[in-house]
This record gives C-alpha cells, structure tokens and sequence, in this order.
C-alpha cells in the first residue's frame, strides 16, 4: 500500500508541475522559452521524486516504465497492476488540481486541455506520432533501465540521470506530440478535458497508450539482452 500511495503521489506531482506549466506558459517550438521551461520541468519533477519516492516504490510514476520492469521480471504481475492504477489515480488527482487552481484563479489554459497530448505537430498524421512515442520512450525506459541496473556505477547520480533524460525527450518530441512517454500522464488530461467540452485530445489518445508500450517493450528487450552473459 504505502508503495501504492508513493507511486500515486509521485504521478501527481508529475501532471501537477509538467501539465501545469505547459498550461501556463505553452509549448509553441517558435516561442522557444515555454517550449524549454515545459521540458524541464517534467524532469526537474521526476529529479525530484526520484530522490523523495524513489526508496519507497522506485519511483517509475509511469505505467511503462513499470511495464519495463515487469517484463524483465524484476516487477511481479499483481505489483505492475497495483503500480499503474496507483500511477493513473495520481494523473487523475494532478489534472483535478490543476484544474482547480486554473478555474478558481480564473487562469488561462495556454493549451486548453490541460497539457494533453496530440499530434499537431505531425500535421495530425497519426502513424508519425505513434513512431515518435515509440522513440522518445525507447530512450527514457532504456536510460532507467541502465541507471538501475545492477551493473551500473552512478552512485547517487541516477534520479539526476533520468530527470535529465526526461528533459532530453521533451525537447524533441514536444513540438511534435507534446511528449507523452507515459500513458498515465497522457490518459488524465484527455479525460479531463471532456468535462470542459474539448474532446480533442481523445482522437489520438491511443497513440499515447499503446505507443510507449511499444517503446518500453523494445527497451526491456534490449536491456535483457545486453545484461545476459
């Protein structure tokens, strides 16, 4: 339960703080400064958790990163569901907060569905936003995946490592899908928004489920193979 709670916390923080500002200031590539201040703060959150949560759950605060691990058998099956209801309950509790926040102090949504992600910036063309997903989340469960693998020698640099390279695929990929790399993250938003009357975000909302999936399977099996003997 208590790695339950800290998955669904952590999740949270993570829409709260990623989703917020993207609302706040935006994700316009040509702006630069939103575009910028979004990535990091996606990652500047997962730094963060990584080194509050992280000896509790893990801190994977992502239904594919917990995929990963479960696939590589370092996860039980009941421990994988447990984490992704746990992480898609924070997203949820997030997007709620947010929602809140932006209503009673009668702030602007920059984005107008609550940093939901889309894929705009492939001109709509659904089977490039499902190869960026698959990418982007290649990178990110693979740099976990090496960051707390037995073998590596960070020391207590990898909460730092993975922030950072949460950063790295928001740079690319926000001006293209808005980066999702997390199904949890993605589902909230999309969800939320209908409540307003936007029912945009769930056009594509498969491509943010089903695109990371794909990612953290292919990293898992990469990992897998590089660590036999």
């Amino acid at each position: 339960m208590k790695k339950a709670i800290a998955e669904a916390i952590g999740t949270c923080v993570l829409v709260v703080v990623g989703c917020g500002t993207a609302m706040l200031v935006g994700c316009d590539a040509a702006a630069g400064s939103g575009y910028l201040l979004t990535a990091l703060a996606f990652g500047l959150a997962i730094v963060a958790m990584a080194y509050s949560i992280g000896n509790i759950s893990g801190c994977h605060v992502n239904p594919a990163v917990s995929l990963a691990f479960w696939l590589k058998g370092e996860l039980k099956l009941k421990d994988f569901i447990t984490y992704a209801i746990a992480q898609c309950v924070g997203a949820f509790a997030g997007t709620v907060i947010l929602a809140l926040i932006f209503a009673l102090g009668g702030v602007e949504d920059m984005t107008g569905a609550f940093g939901a992600n889309g894929v705009a910036g492939v001109n709509g063309n659904h089977l490039a936003g499902l190869l960026v997903e698959i990418v982007l989340t290649f990178i990110f469960v693979t740099a976990i995946l090496g960051v707390t693998s037995k073998k590596a020698s960070h020391g207590s640099f990898g909460g730092l490592v993975i922030g950072l390279t949460l950063v790295l695929v928001h740079i690319l990929g926000i001006g293209l899908t808005g980066t999702s790399v997390n199904p949890a993250r993605s589902l909230a938003p999309a969800i939320v928004a209908c409540f307003t009357g936007n029912f945009a975000p769930l056009g594509a909302l498969w491509i943010f489920i089903v695109g990371p999936a794909i990612g953290s399977f292919l990293a898992a099996m990469c990992s897998h193979y590089f660590e036999k003997e």
